[in-house]
């Protein structure tokens, strides 16, 4: 390989750089695991033999999930033996150009539950827009096959879908009366914004304390934020920003010194998830975060 091919190789790279770290974050749930399989992927471009491809973002495609699917084996493992609820990665303000919603923490969930090749089918095609053949060579399965394991994980993901998409002002309103109804103790305000059977999910990972199972119904959700209450009257809770978390209204905030983000998953006005993720592990890229290890 000459010096003069290594500036377009490294462009290229550098373009498509942004999409591959949303496909191999779509596959692994976090953001670190997605950093370093591109990275490799980066490693194994700069060796490949690029005049003999035709479509290097299909090549470059390939490598990502390939990576993905090697890392998915041993990721499954380590979450079969997770403390708690396993939350993905927080990631935050997707690009204009993707659509939020196939970030969004249920549909992450989700897909969290399919098979590694279900979900490379059905993130190549639906979510990258590939074509099966395409797929097909991407995962080394045939068409026909992919075509399937695409519409099983379709089946499996479709009450994960938003049904109502919150604008960010309406986003950021309901965000900041969650924070003062939780933080101020006032019950009754919190109350009226919880449905009925609203779930609250905390990812603590075994590292910090966190509930090991998800909270179901108000009752659950009302009991636990009374006693977070008291807490927080000793313990102030530190507002850093509210943010958009997955594609879902929330904030980020600093709780006996360690940084926590809660997003909020909203149907018909009502709060149907809270999604609390406080396992450090998971926090390095939290954004406006400086001069803080977690």
């Amino acid at each position: 390989m000459t010096d003069a091919a290594e500036p377009s190789a490294a462009e290229i790279f550098a373009e498509l750089r942004p999409r591959l770290i949303r496909l191999a974050y779509r596959m692994l749930g976090s953001v670190a695991d997605a950093e370093d399989v591109v990275h490799s992927a980066w490693v194994r471009w700069l060796a490949a033999d690029r005049d003999q491809m035709r479509d290097p973002k299909a090549v470059l495609h390939t490598i990502v999930t390939r990576l993905s699917l090697n890392e998915l084996k041993s990721a499954r493992r380590r979450r079969a033996a997770y403390v708690g609820p396993w939350l993905p990665e927080p990631f935050f303000d997707p690009e204009a150009e993707e659509a939020a919603d196939d970030l969004i923490l249920p549909l992450m969930i989700a897909l969290e539950r399919l098979s590694p090749l279900e979900r490379a089918a059905f993130l190549l095609h639906d979510v990258f827009g590939l074509g099966f053949d395409a797929v097909s060579e991407t995962i080394g399965r045939e068409a026909a096959t992919c075509r399937k394991l695409a519409s099983r994980a379709r089946a499996h993901i479709h009450d994960a879908r938003p049904r109502f998409v919150v604008g960010n002002e309406e986003g950021l309103r309901l965000a900041n009366a969650f924070f003062t109804a939780t933080r101020t103790g006032d019950l009754a305000a919190l109350r009226a914004m919880l449905a009925e059977d609203v779930v609250v999910y905390a990812d603590g990972g075994g590292r910090v304390p966190a509930p090991t199972e998800p909270l179901v119904g108000r009752d659950a959700a009302m009991e636990r934020f009374a006693g977070l209450a008291r807490l927080f009257a000793m313990h102030p809770s530190r507002l850093i920003r509210y943010a958009t978390i997955n594609g879902l209204p929330g904030f980020i905030t600093i709780e006996d010194d360690l940084v926590q983000t809660t997003a909020l998953h909203v149907e018909n006005k009502r709060v149907v998830a809270v999604y609390v993720t406080r396992n450090p592990d998971k926090l390095h890229n939290v954004p406006d975060v400086t001069g803080r290890r977690n």
